[in-house]
């Protein structure tokens, strides 16, 4: 067969390296030499001798995610072999952590990431509440990280002369060392969601940076992940 399909910016060609790597704009590709994990359903494809086994978060954070529905639900891929991961056709992009990093990212953007990683979940500090996506994973250790994003994100820089306010529905995560806190203000509220009824923005604070996705959650999408 031929045909635009069957062209090279479409077919798959062996893996150089392995570990993570941006497949398409869509998609990311593991060449799985040992373990790494991903969230749950997000395999689209693989091929070699590969396992995929339902990781649970312990009691803890089986509570929480029932609580806020912000937990992140992981499988762990074993074996040899490549799998492709992706999500609701949304923009992938790779985040290398270094020794010493510590990055906060929302569960719902976190598609797959090495086994060498730590992950936790914490409260958004200064939230103060609990629900709306305030709480977040936490990654730290040395490896890399696979995101999705509806639409291309933004890396907005913070400083101390320059602190950032975001949406908490769009926010995507960031970096070590910013001080969070809730910011409400009434006049934006009015402004921005036709009504009188207050926004709520997160407010960051010191040095660093905060990725940003270009749209809100819908309470359908929230649900769904």
């Amino acid at each position: 067969m031929k045909g635009d399909l069957f062209s090279s910016e479409h077919m798959v060609q062996p893996a150089t390296a392995p570990g993570m790597t941006v497949e398409n704009s869509k998609c990311i590709r593991y060449a799985v030499n040992g373990e790494m994990l991903a969230r749950q359903g997000a395999m689209i494809a693989y091929r070699g001798s590969l396992q995929f086994e339902r990781k649970g978060q312990g009691v803890g954070g089986m509570l929480k995610r029932a609580v806020t529905g912000e937990g992140l639900p992981l499988m762990a891929v074993r074996g040899q072999g490549e799998a492709w991961f992706a999500n609701e056709a949304q923009n992938c992009f790779i985040v290398e952590v270094e020794p010493g990093d510590e990055f906060t990212v929302n569960g719902r953007n976190v598609l797959c990431f090495d086994a060498s990683l730590s992950y936790r979940i914490a409260t958004v500090k200064g939230s103060g509440i609990a629900g709306g996506g305030l709480f977040n994973s936490v990654f730290t250790g040395h490896g890399r990280l696979g995101l999705v994003c509806e639409g291309n994100p933004l890396v907005i820089p913070v400083s101390q002369q320059y602190p950032v306010y975001v949406d908490t529905d769009a926010i995507v995560g960031w970096s070590a060392g910013l001080a969070t806190s809730l910011h409400r203000s009434q006049s934006i509220g009015s402004m921005l969601r036709g009504g009188s009824g207050e926004a709520v923005q997160l407010l960051l604070q010191g040095e660093g940076f905060v990725v940003v996705r270009p749209s809100e959650a819908t309470p359908q999408k929230t649900q769904q992940h």
